[in-house]
Parts: structure tokens; C-alpha cells; sequence
């Protein structure tokens, strides 16, 4: 008999707990709660007059939603603190007498919202928890297959395999490198140090000559110190030396905030600043002439003479577009062709 009580309660909890909204429903939510935001405001003139900004905060804060690729919680959390504080401010005003009776109904409309909003803000935030927690954190697994499918290279090609964050992910690297063994191993969003947990899987497996390495504009957005950023690298040449493979390394690329007005967020060099990428850059330069590596530096064809990415290469400042990548793919062309080509690519010439 009390087995069967506890199922009830448990049952009973969870015809309560409300439904998790999607991505799609969330979005809904948020247009309906700014239009009764308004509404509502109308009709309590002093909640109307204090609630001003709030209002304003919501709408903008919506648009950004709209605009931003991903779910930034920030933005998310952001809406939900200036509806909070709307319903705080319409307890805390006088309300006039004969107040309509829709008003009340889309307060308490408004309110539901708030709760279904706060569901979808915990479960948005325990997605990413679990995503750093995640056993495959640095993801190797998302070129396992692709790996696993790769024959060996080719004796009359040089096999080049390019290892960096979104600037690489996005590039087609089969429409500006026709007819050529070049494989591409970029992952949106990563830092040096997950390229280099991934270093061993998706480049010395696939046996290349040569190594591309582009990396290090988001490990300076996330506020990385150049110290660390600069171990990382190295510790891929080292491992590239050891099996045999010729790293060459990139120049982080420009940024601009040419095209914030289009999207507040695309006023990149708040995150990039320009100065320690130059920095990082000098140190790769001297670093790859110290090792007689080569050194691929983008700069003198993306930056303008303000030492902005130039805008005309990139709509968001911070990722090339066709254009950009135009310029780029002959600069790197030539720089692989002067790199030598290691014999017996792949295997380490000493002792593991």
C-alpha cells in the first residue's frame, strides 16, 4: 500500500513539473512576453513610466537573440532579469482603481511565461555543463569515422593535414586546393589546448607530410595567457618533430569592428585585442625561425593600415569570407611548397 502511495506522489510531481520549451518555443515566449510587457504598462501609468527601461533592455536584448548564432546564455539571462524586474516593479507601483480585468489575465499570462522561461534557461545551462564535462570535451570523436575511412597518403602527393578553430572548419579547402592530398581538421570554437588533445588522432594518425596550424584567436578571447597559448603550440611542433612531420605555422588573423552596427557583438577587438594577437604573432615568427619552421603571416594581405581585418573580407570581422580566403589560399599555397618534404612521414625517428 505505501509502495503504491510513493507512485502516486511521484506521479503526481511529475504531471506538475512543466514541459522543458524548445529552442523555437523559447523564441515564441519571448516575442509574447515583450508584447504584454507593453501592454500591460498601458494600463498602470507609473509601471508605463519606471518600466521604460526595462521594456527597452527586453526589445533590444530580443533582437540579439535573434541575430546571434547559438544560444548565448548571457542573452537569455539577460531578457529573464528585465522581465523579473518588470513583474517585481507592477507589485511594487500603485495600480489605479477598476483596473481592467485582461490586464489581470495577461499578468498572470506573463508570469507563466517567466516560469516556462526559467525552465528553459536550467535546462540550457545543464546542456552546457554536461558539454564540459563531457568525457569527449576536446571532441575527439567528431573526425573518428573520417579518420578511420583515410588511406595512407599517396608516395607522388604531399599529404597536409590543417588543424585549427573555425577560420579552418569553414574553409573549402577542395575548391582553392584542387586535386591535392590536403585534409582538413578544423573544429569551430576550439583553443590550442583541445587541438593538441586531439593532436595524436586527427594529424599524426593520418600519417601527412605536413601540418597546418592556425590557432590562438580564441584561446585570447577566452583570456588564455600568451605563456600557455604559446606552450600549446610548441608542445604540437614538438609532437609533430617527433613523428616526422613538418609544422607550419599561421599567423592569427586580424580582427575589426567594422561591423558592429550590424550586430553589437560583431565589435570583435574588445574579446581579440589587436595587440596581444601581434604580440602571439611575434613570438610564432621568432619561435618558427629559431626551429626553421615556416611562417605563413596573412597580415600584410587582411589588414588594412589601421591593423583592422580589412572589412570588405569578412561581415562579422572575425571570419574571412570567400574573399579573404582567396587572398589567403595563395599565400599558404606557397609556403607549403618551400617547406621540405620529411622522409618516412608519420613515424617517429626515435624511440616512442
Amino acid at each position: 500500500m505505501r509502495l503504491w502511495a510513493v507512485l502516486l506522489v511521484c506521479a503526481a510531481a511529475a504531471a506538475q513539473t512543466p514541459a522543458i520549451p524548445s529552442d523555437t518555443d523559447a523564441r515564441a515566449l519571448y516575442e509574447r512576453a515583450l508584447q504584454l510587457m507593453e501592454s500591460t504598462a498601458l494600463a498602470v501609468p507609473d509601471l508605463a513610466r519606471a518600466g521604460i527601461p526595462l521594456r527597452e533592455n527586453a526589445r533590444n536584448t530580443l533582437e540579439l537573440l535573434k541575430t546571434t548564432p547559438g544560444q548565448p546564455p548571457a542573452l537569455h539571462h539577460r531578457f529573464q532579469m528585465n522581465l523579473r524586474a518588470f513583474l517585481l516593479l507592477s507589485d511594487a507601483v500603485p495600480r489605479p482603481a477598476g483596473v481592467p480585468a485582461e490586464m489581470k489575465r495577461q499578468m498572470e499570462e506573463l508570469r507563466g511565461i517567466q516560469t516556462q522561461l526559467e525552465v528553459y534557461y536550467e535546462n540550457l545551462l545543464d546542456q552546457i555543463h554536461r558539454q564540459l564535462y563531457s568525457p569527449d570535451r576536446d571532441n575527439l570523436q567528431r573526425y573518428a569515422d573520417e579518420n578511420a575511412r583515410t588511406g595512407p597518403p599517396q608516395p607522388t602527393k604531399a599529404r597536409v593535414v590543417f588543424m585549427g578553430d573555425s577560420i579552418t572548419d569553414r574553409w573549402r579547402l577542395n575548391e582553392y586546393f584542387s586535386d591535392r592530398d590536403y585534409i582538413n581538421r578544423g573544429i569551430s570554437g576550439q583553443i590550442t589546448s583541445q587541438m593538441l588533445a586531439r593532436f595524436r588522432n586527427d594529424v599524426i594518425g593520418l600519417k601527412p607530410n605536413i601540418v597546418v596550424i592556425l590557432a590562438g584567436t580564441n584561446d585570447i578571447a577566452r583570456s588564455v595567457t600568451l605563456p600557455t597559448i604559446e606552450s600549446n603550440l610548441a608542445s604540437m611542433a614538438d609532437l609533430a618533430d617527433h613523428y616526422r612531420i613538418r609544422p607550419v605555422f599561421c599567423s592569427v588573423l586580424p580582427v575589426s569592428d567594422y561591423h558592429r552596427t550590424d550586430n553589437p557583438l560583431y565589435e570583435r577587438t574588445t574579446l581579440r585585442q589587436p595587440d596581444v594577437i601581434r604580440a602571439l604573432n611575434t613570438w610564432m615568427q621568432q619561435f618558427c625561425i629559431d626551429r626553421g619552421y615556416t611562417y605563413i603571416n596573412y597580415w600584410p594581405a587582411l589588414a588594412d593600415e589601421m591593423g583592422m581585418l580589412k572589412k570588405e573580407l569578412a561581415a562579422d570581422g572575425l571570419h574571412p569570407d570567400g574573399p579573404g580566403y582567396r587572398l589567403m589560399a595563395p599565400i599558404l599555397l606557397s609556403g607549403i611548397e618551400r617547406t621540405p618534404r620529411p622522409a618516412q612521414p608519420g613515424r617517429s625517428g626515435r624511440r616512442p
